[in-house]
């Protein structure tokens, strides 16, 4: 007698093999088990999705469809969960992908290529480590029995206190909205030590944005756990993990000997059976939303999965997105045309957490107005002399300055030429370094010229500014200044650039801590989330772009960028320092709003602002969007299809009027196609075509049935190369 069983394989969304596929197998394997199966002409991995069903090879059904036998069975690899498979399920309708493609993507890569024997070969290793390991950690732990208690008594303040006594007492989900400097992530290991010592088998995901982020946390939580649990039971995952690494991370999850997960995005899929609490640090970032494959937000599914699993989730920020803002309001806003607020049921809990730790001062406003300043001025006259001030007092200063290279563009005074790139809609970026011009985007590098391409001048200047201009104008600058005991002073930069090297970031962020840095100039991955002691002046170079910008979300994230950087100057109320922290910021705008609520740090004046504007344009999270991305070789096919998918669109919305599953066919908008604010990549031409609701449920009803008839009907797909569909899109 054989079994039937429904195999959740790797098909892509686009094909016609959206759901899971028919294998036969010998066994009735449970719903979870992983196995590999034939696919084509190859062999991929599988995952087993609901009940397996009684079969007979003989019957009419098995001679028609010709089922074919699963290939082998990963034994020795426990099924994955229901809540899992729950959250797989979820992510796919809710994104529009395939669950295969979804389920197979969140598993360790070698997973793929390692045979059953083979398999059962690593998991005895694997558990074999783990056991010296622990065998190691509980010989040290007892011959340092003599050593200090490791309960170290923590002194929380009065809003620490309140915050973890709200998340104990309390459901959620939370929003911890805590002040940069407030304490967030003491509660958040507050909140663990207390679920471990009620449930000594509960595991914790913990979610960061940035793999940068990752090390000074590990350390912290290995330090604060070391004598608490095992040194196993503590792993992280991201992408800079070798294929072996994730994939011993993973098991430990998976068999629940990993007690603290931490991770990126990608951390969201990890099998962890028994999760009692997700906390999610940095919420508002958009990191968290991927971009490639199935582009889903990390942040919510996290909201999800905790409710399925009925685990705490907690999102933290000083900046919250607007989307977790708004659904802890109990009332709309309001609106001159709506009349009063509406009241309505929060879906998150608000924690606030509004002062430093210690009293510590959050850093005053300084605009400069650079509409005053001498043409081409990099760094003015009064920040120059503010750092100057600050280093002589042995303090640190940080400038934020999110472009990385020498000068974003290099051009002719004499016919205009620009070191565009000839693959994308960007310039090519000068790096000093190895004088070369570099393509961000593609990649694409070529040699300096000596002289014009076009018109032959010699005289090629530079546009803008990146951030290894800076650090040689800052250098020169600060020549003749030396601090109390040592001479010169030093510049350090970070960026993509100077940390390509293994443990480089990780090396250059213990200089600073260890005080040997002056001066640290950095793109936006030093802006948030770290601990800098003695930084007590930040300033912002070049911020003016995204006050203007076409992306209706630019002003929050620049917002959010100032408040983050701000939050680095003045954290350690217990610093000597003659002056109050700063933040500088050098504008051609300093009379926009957005200074007016930066200065006072007054994020909820600002999103309250936000959330008004966004209601009278009918903006998210007023209402639902939906993008249908498409890249061909001209703008014109990628255009073309798109109009057709509009056409079909308005065809596929009156058919569900007339069922009755939509009250109008004004329920749906759906705009023009139009090209992407990158309009070309590595040769290829990218458009986008928008869809708005104000139901979410709405636009999920009529996406699935879009994509129903876009698979039978004669869509003319050949003229683009690929064509995906984004739910909750971060850019526009």
């Amino acid at each position: 007698m054989a079994h039937l069983l429904q195999i959740l394989v790797p098909t892509p969304a686009h094909s016609n093999l959206r759901g899971p596929l028919s294998y036969t197998s010998e066994e009735a394997l449970p719903q979870g088990s992983i196995v590999k199966v034939p696919l084509g002409k190859r062999e991929v991995l599988g995952v087993v999705y609901g009940e397996a069903q009684v079969f007979e090879p003989e019957s009419t059904q098995a001679k028609a469809y010709n089922y074919k036998p699963i290939g082998a069975h990963l034994e020795g690899l426990t099924p994955l969960g229901a809540d899992w498979m729950d959250l797989v399920e979820f992510t796919a309708n809710y994104y529009q992908r395939s669950m295969g493609e979804v389920a197979i993507a969140a598993l360790p890569a070698p997973l793929k290529t390692l045979t059953g024997a083979q398999i059962q070969k690593k998991l005895k290793k694997w558990q074999a480590q783990q056991t010296q390991a622990d065998q190691a950690d509980a010989t040290a732990k007892e011959s340092s029995s003599n050593s200090p208690a490791a309960q170290v008594h923590r002194t929380l303040s009065t809003e620490q206190e309140q915050a973890l006594q709200t998340i104990q007492s309390q459901e959620g989900p939370f929003l911890l909205f805590g002040s940069t400097g407030s304490g967030k992530t003491e509660v958040y290991l507050q909140c663990i030590e207390a679920l471990l010592d009620q449930d000594p088998q509960a595991q914790v995901l913990i979610m960061v944005p940035e793999i940068n982020l990752t090390p000074q946390l590990e350390q912290r939580i290995r330090e604060r756990f070391r004598r608490q649990l095992r040194p196993s039971a503590f792993v992280t995952l991201h992408s800079e993990l070798t294929p072996a690494q994730r994939l011993n991370a993973w098991l430990a999850a998976h068999f629940d000997h990993a007690q603290i997960i931490l991770g990126t995005r990608m951390s969201i899929f990890a099998s962890i059976p028994r999760l009692k609490l997700i906390v999610v640090d940095e919420e508002h970032d958009a990191s968290y939303k991927q971009q490639e494959g199935a582009r889903y937000s990390a942040r919510d599914l996290a909201v999800y999965r905790a409710s399925i699993t009925r685990s705490k989730v907690i999102l933290g920020s000083a900046t919250p997105s607007l989307e977790s803002w708004y659904h802890t309001l109990e009332t709309r806003p309001s609106s001159i045309e709506e009349g009063p607020a509406k009241s309505k049921r929060a879906r998150y809990l608000r924690i606030d957490m509004p002062s430093r730790i210690g009293d510590a001062q959050l850093p005053e406003l300084n605009r400069v107005d650079m509409n005053y300043q001498p043409k081409y001025t990099l760094i003015s006259e009064p920040l120059l002399k503010a750092m100057r001030e600050k280093i002589a007092n042995n303090e640190q200063v940080l400038i934020l300055l999110n472009r990385r290279g020498y000068s974003p563009v290099l051009y002719c005074s004499g016919c205009g030429w620009k070191s565009q790139c000839k693959h994308c809609s960007a310039f090519k970026v000068f790096h000093k370094a190895d004088r070369t011009l570099r393509c961000h985007h593609c990649g694409d590098t070529q040699r300096v010229p000596r002289q014009c391409p076009t018109c032959a001048n010699q005289d090629i200047n530079m546009l803008g500014l990146g951030t290894e201009r800076l650090e040689e104008t800052l250098k020169e600058a600060l020549s003749d200044l030396s601090r109390p005991g040592q001479s010169g002073v030093e510049v350090l930069r970070i960026d993509a650039d100077s940390t390509k090297t293994k443990d480089s970031l990780k090396n250059q962020l213990e200089r600073v801590h260890r005080g040997e840095v002056d001066v640290l100039i950095g793109t936006q991955m030093i802006a948030k989330g770290h601990d800098f002691r003695r930084v007590t002046l930040v300033a912002a170079l070049e911020v003016d772009s995204a006050l203007f910008s076409n992306d209706f979300r630019a002003t929050e994230r620049l917002f959010a960028l100032l408040m983050q950087a701000a939050g680095r100057s003045g954290r350690d109320a217990n610093f000597k320092r003659d002056s109050a922290p700063e933040l500088w910021v050098q504008t051609f705008n300093p009379q926009h709003p957005m200074f007016q609520f930066l200065k006072t740090h007054d994020f909820p004046g600002f999103a309250q602002s936000q959330l008004l504007e966004r209601q009278g344009a009918n903006m998210p999270p007023f209402c639902s969007q939906a993008l249908i991305k498409a890249e061909s070789r001209t703008q014109e096919n990628a255009q073309r299809f798109l109009n057709e998918i509009k056409a079909l669109s308005h065809q596929v919305i009156v058919g569900l009027v007339e069922r009755g599953l939509l009250a109008s066919d004004e329920d749906i908008f759906i705009y023009s196609p139009i090209p992407m604010s990158m309009r070309k990549v590595a040769n290829v031409e990218r458009a986008q075509l928008l869809m708005e609701s104000k139901s979410r449920k709405h636009l999920q009803l009529f996406l699935a049935e879009l994509k129903e008839v876009m698979h039978t009907s004669k869509l003319n797909a050949t003229t683009v190369q690929r064509w995906v569909i984004d739910i909750d899109p971060q850019s526009l």
